[in-house]
């Protein structure tokens, strides 16, 4: 299958060997510098871990962009602001910034996308409501959108294989959908492709038992890239809707509400870290590492097949199927203390 005149397979095919050779020189780098996840109380690991994965993860993106990539603005923006995000989440990996340093970093790298690359909803619709609101409100909730993906990727990386596992189901969904309608060529499916290939290689490596951790320097750039193929995917007249975005990601976005409001109930920073994450439920529930991470990621591909069942028109079936799977959700999360609720002392 031929995308602008490229291979679909080589460009997986070449990311994913370079991002999979790139992660022994990201290990070495880790144990050079220092960037070792230290094994804790609220960490499952036994033994100190590198974190620097991320970074073969954005070199793979590299030389993807390299040969297969189209400069222009909107693609310099990506750049940028994918840069910045590596460089913000490798300074974290090495020593841990304050939690508004990064929240600032997030934004001026989204920010950068946004205002200089014009990537932005230019409608937001929701269930067949369209809702039409001044350019600089659609701006600042794109913004609002590539930061709160971002930090959901990165809150849910807890476990060997889950981040990367779900940013890899996500860029084959956007793949398919793009094949669905008819638009390769685009954008949206190029990079798509080259993530993919980008995750699958570093994930050889990252799957359990894990040999290496992508740090925040890779959670970061995979909700990032997550957040901006999907601006450029489902900006369009004919994809205006939130809908298929949001629910790609039910899971991560499903796990950091649910962060945000145990911490607050708890009487916490929403920024304060603790085991209680939707996998650290079902390990408590006796299922081992892999079959956790097998559990979510067969979760988000049901998720992943109904948001293509909505794009292509069957909107009844698709809303039918969500609400079963929100359900099946919430009856795991009443039989879990996701929300417990108890101060610490």
């Amino acid at each position: 299958m031929i995308v602008n005149g490229h291979s679909i397979y080589l460009i997986i095919l070449i990311t994913f060997l370079s991002s999979f050779i790139l992660t022994f020189l990201a290990k070495k780098i880790a144990y050079h510098i220092g960037a070792m996840d230290m094994p804790s109380a609220r960490k499952i690991h036994q033994k100190p871990m590198p974190r620097c994965g991320g970074l073969a993860i954005f070199g793979a993106f590299l030389v993807g962009y390299i040969f297969y990539g189209v400069p222009s603005n909107q693609m310099l923006s990506i750049l940028i602001g994918s840069f910045l995000m590596v460089f913000l989440g490798f300074i974290d990996d090495i020593k841990p910034l304050r939690a508004r340093d990064k929240f600032l970093g997030q934004i001026i790298a989204s920010a950068i996308v946004v205002f200089y690359g014009g990537n932005f909803f230019s409608e937001i619709s929701l269930l067949g409501l369209h809702f039409y609101f001044p350019l600089i409100i659609n701006k600042l909730i794109s913004v609002f959108f590539i930061v709160a993906i971002s930090n959901a990727i990165n809150l849910i990386d807890g476990l060997d294989g889950l981040a990367a596992g779900i940013s890899a189901i996500n860029f084959t969904t956007i793949a398919i959908i793009a094949l669905i309608l008819n638009k390769f060529g685009g954008l949206d499916i190029i990079l798509s492709l080259i993530m993919l290939g980008s995750t699958l290689g570093f994930l050889v490596h990252n799957f359990p038992p894990a040999k290496i951790f992508m740090g925040d320097s890779g959670s970061l750039f995979l909700g990032f890239m997550i957040a901006v193929i999907s601006l450029l995917g489902f900006k369009m007249t004919t994809l205006t809707s939130l809908v298929v975005p949001i629910l790609i990601l039910a899971i991560p976005i499903f796990d950091t509400i649910l962060a945000i409001f145990r911490r607050i109930l708890k009487g916490e920073s929403i920024s304060t870290p603790d085991k209680e994450h939707f996998h650290h439920q079902l390990l408590k529930m006796k299922f081992g590492p892999r079959l956790s991470i097998i559990i979510i990621y067969c979760i988000n591909i049901l998720f992943s097949i109904v948001s293509i069942f909505y794009v292509i028109g069957d909107n009844k079936l698709a809303i039918s199927l969500y609400i079963i799977l929100m359900v099946l959700l919430l009856f795991i999360v009443l039989n879990t203390d996701i929300l417990f609720t108890h101060k610490k002392r």
